[in-house]
């Protein structure tokens, strides 16, 4: 296996040069060789988009930084057999490029000690902005910083991640992969900015990371309407020893048209967020053509703790630390077998939410060694359901 320095190629790490062909340059190289890995020095190495193939590692030394071009024109978007972007509502978010992509690529891996930034600021000059000082949506495509499809066998570890101008890492029908102590950091002034969107996957593990977003820290879902190869789904997934700090959603759980989310673990984290853990399904989330939702079910919790923020919103259901709400009209598969245990949470501004419809109950939801301060009307609120437990509950109000 081959050490490939990208300076041999051409690559100048002095925040001007556009470095896409050299970059590129240098995985095709290491992976017609058959492999190996490509050290990025000190520098700040500018570059579009760059697409990642089988057997390659980008190693980042301390003191690189890859940067993401300001110019859209720089960017390329995922082309693979099976991926239906054409069929996603725009106003979903689902560009489809971004700075690093791959597609049916194996044994892949990003590493080492320095960081990739998205320039995602460079992305809203001229947008206005909201009544909280926030950017409102730009009109031109943004793109991510990772998009890997149907990758197996996929590493990234020790890198930060840093101003992507939408979803940071979205990992879609991959399998195998590993995400290992990596910082996310989001502009909160953006829209959009998850953490790490894991999508119709299969074996994942994230440990050991911290992220800071705008939107969602880590997103599981199983988006039915992105792939001719049905069925969609997404299981094996962990989550531990993660920070999560967030303006929206620690960690969201699918949504109506969603398919199949089964087998997830997570474990030991803090959280920080509006709202900490939610299965949230909004009519505004259920796409045209999908009459049958989300089949959500065996998930576990452990060991966590939620500090709930300040929200200008004063609706229980996007005030509710946990909740799981499957608005009226919405019919689902299942949402059932959830398991919370050992959960604190700290300045409720709302009730914790199980909220089914008459179409859709939600089941077999246990809380063992519940924690919760609450500052809200309600502590808990239980609708159209079935087999709720909490064993030993503790609420405290703290309305002045």
């Amino acid at each position: 296996m081959g050490i490939y320095k990208i300076e041999e190629f051409g690559a100048k790490g002095d925040g001007k040069t556009i470095n896409t062909d050299a970059i590129q340059k240098a995985i095709d190289t290491c992976n017609e060789n058959g492999g190996g890995k490509i050290i990025f020095s000190s520098g700040n190495f500018k570059t579009g988009t760059i697409e990642l193939k089988s057997n390659v590692q980008l190693h980042l030394e301390p003191g690189c930084k890859i940067v993401g071009s300001e110019d859209i024109g720089d960017y390329k978007d995922l082309g693979a057999d099976g991926f239906l972007m054409e069929k996603i509502e725009p106003k979903r978010e689902l560009t489809k490029n971004a700075l690093i992509i791959a597609s049916e690529s194996e044994n892949i891996s990003i590493t080492g000690f320095g960081e990739i930034n998205g320039s995602g600021p460079s992305f809203y000059k001229g947008v206005s902005y909201d009544e909280n000082g926030n950017y409102n949506k730009p009109n031109i495509s943004r793109p991510r910083i990772i998009i890997f499809y149907k990758c197996k066998n996929v590493f990234i570890e020790g890198v930060k991640f840093v101003d992507s101008p939408c979803w940071t890492i979205w990992l879609m029908r991959c399998e195998d992969v590993n995400v290992h102590n990596i910082r996310i950091f989001g502009n909160r002034k953006m829209k959009n900015i998850d953490g790490i969107d894991v999508d119709a996957c299969k074996n994942v593990a994230i440990s050991d990371c911290i992220m800071d977003t705008e939107d969602d820290c880590i997103a599981v879902r199983s988006i039915k309407n992105l792939y001719d190869e049905q069925p969609v789904v997404c299981e094996n997934i962990t989550v531990s020893n993660c920070v999560l700090k967030t303006s929206c959603n620690g960690i969201r759980i699918g949504c109506p048209g969603d398919g199949v989310i089964q087998n997830c673990v997570f474990t030991n984290l803090v959280i920080e967020s509006r709202r900490g853990i939610i299965f949230e399904h909004p009519k505004v989330y259920l796409p045209e053509n999908i009459t049958s939702g989300a089949d959500t079910h065996d998930i576990l919790f452990s060991n966590i703790t939620i500090k709930c923020i300040q929200s200008n919103i004063q609706s229980e259901v996007y005030l509710a630390p946990i909740c799981l709400y499957i608005e009226t009209g919405i019919k689902l598969t299942r949402l059932s077998d959830i398991n919370f245990s050992n959960i604190k949470i700290i300045e409720g501004k709302g009730p914790i939410m199980i909220k089914g419809n008459e179409e859709t109950k939600i089941y077999n939801i246990t809380f063992n060694n519940l924690e919760m301060e609450n500052s809200g009307e309600n502590g808990i609120v239980c609708c159209n359901y079935e087999n709720i437990k909490f064993n030993n509950l503790k609420l405290t109000n703290k309305t002045k």
